[in-house]
């Protein structure tokens, strides 16, 4: 006969078990996959159990969570959110900040911005929000400039002053690093950049500035923002253990926003 002590202790991890809710939250390559890995480990002990969902591009996370295929996805910043809610109509909201990952501008062939020559070939990203966050990277250092009341998603048509000629190639973010052979410079999220074994604080010639308008976020679909496993998510994203996981693994690359 179990003794009364094991009893309750039995009672009590069945109960656990029987609360225990299972999510899947979408996110995407690198940095947000490795971090939501962590972060389920801290959850699962709060009974919250994570799967998370890699997905290959930007534009498949919102639309599998407005489908109910995830509950919520880690992966975007505000801006982009916005213009994916204006362009497709989803009812998705966010419930807390992330982490903030600076855009950075890579090269194989030269090492300085000032060694940029006139009608360089630059990839940037062909969604509206990180090619328009791409070309205000350019703006703030002083390479082209951006007509006025363009807000956060300009685009190459909004280049009122080029004078080296540049030559934007726009192409899918993910695509970006595999142009570093082609292109003279590429401006690349960090995310992509680290999944493919690029370092944004050794490897990039110039970087955002960390107090950009693009910090990321956790979304969910509206009506669910009151749902007890959201605030499980958040409190297990926002702890000391996933904060200095991300402060040793990213060395500065990624910074929280907690």
């Amino acid at each position: 006969m179990l003794r009364k002590t094991t009893l309750v202790s039995v009672l009590a991890l069945i109960a656990a078990s029987a609360s225990a809710e299972d999510i899947k939250v979408g996110v995407s390559p690198g940095e947000h996959a490795e971090i939501m890995e962590v972060v389920a480990e801290v959850a699962e002990p709060m009974g919250l159990n994570i799967d998370v969902v890699e997905f290959s591009d930007y534009v498949v996370p919102n639309q599998a969570l407005a489908d109910g295929d995830i509950e919520a996805n880690s992966f975007q910043h505000q801006p982009y959110l916005d213009n994916q809610i204006n362009d497709r109509g989803f009812a998705l909201v966010p419930v807390a900040t992330t982490i903030t990952t600076p855009m950075g501008i890579y090269s194989d062939r030269i090492t300085s911005m000032d060694d940029l020559t006139d009608g360089a070939q630059v990839a940037i990203p062909n969604d509206p929000t990180n090619g328009g966050r791409a070309l205000l990277l350019l703006q703030d250092l002083g390479i082209i400039k951006l007509a006025e009341g363009t807000g956060l998603v300009p685009s190459p048509l909004d280049i009122v002053e080029n004078p080296k000629d540049l030559k934007f190639l726009e192409l899918d973010a993910a695509q970006l690093p595999r142009t570093l052979a082609d292109a003279d410079v590429a401006i690349i999220n960090t995310n992509y950049a680290i999944a493919s074994g690029l370092s944004p604080k050794d490897d990039s010639i110039a970087m955002e500035k960390a107090d950009s308008p693009y910090v990321n976020i956790i979304v969910v679909r509206d009506g669910d923002q009151g749902q007890p496993w959201v605030q499980t998510l958040i409190d297990a994203y926002h702890t000391d253990e996933v904060k200095a996981f991300i402060d040793e693994k990213y060395q500065g690359a990624v910074i929280t926003s907690w």
